[in-house]
């Protein structure tokens, strides 16, 4: 009898080989990961035209105490769903722990928190998520989709958002410029 891992609190690194293109060079923190499917948030992406304090100003919080930082595109599902992915000094309501690495917020209490500078000291905000039903992300990491790496919170909070997937592959040990698409044979 072979076991299930479940991999939250990791990256998934899009390979070269990835079909879907809305995944193309995507760096996704798994947050959740069990047997009924997974949720990840890409975080090597900007979106373009909105910003931290857009989103709170959206929302009626006052952002103007706020470090402006772009938003992310956290995935296609969903993509008007506010996520924050934070440090583990802060926890509010409905807060998932990551692995015990980062937290994951979808709540306005983190937005307010963050707005009156109470928040956590490292955050990222996404709009969208990624997800995968039953089995279905494990059978993706069997193909040409996915490369599973070490979900370091450094990497995650302090890399720029486009230099994200080559240094989470560098951490692994892989020198993306040396990735091509496709299976070899010998």
């Amino acid at each position: 009898m072979t076991q299930t891992r479940f991999y939250g609190g990791h990256f998934l690194l899009a390979l070269p080989g990835m079909a879907d293109m809305r995944f193309d060079h995507s760096v996704v923190a798994l947050c959740v990961h069990d047997e009924e499917g997974a949720l990840g948030i890409a975080v090597g992406e900007e979106m373009e035209g909105i910003t931290l304090r857009e989103l709170l100003e959206s929302f009626d919080i006052d952002g103007s105490q706020v470090s402006d930082m772009p938003v992310l595109r956290g995935g296609p599902v969903e993509p008007r769903r506010g996520f924050v992915l934070h440090s583990l000094d802060w926890g509010g309501q409905d807060m998932v722990h990551v692995g015990g690495r980062w937290g994951l917020s979808g709540s306005l209490d983190i937005l307010k928190a963050i707005a009156k500078g109470r928040g956590p000291s490292r955050y990222l905000v996404a709009l969208g998520y990624a997800g995968w039903g039953a089995g279905q992300l494990e059978q993706e990491m069997h193909g040409e989709s996915w490369f599973l790496a070490d979900g370091d919170a450094d990497l995650l909070f302090d890399v720029p958002t486009r230099r994200k997937w080559a240094a989470a592959y560098a951490a692994a040990g892989v020198d993306a410029s040396h990735l091509v698409s496709g299976a070899g044979s010998a």
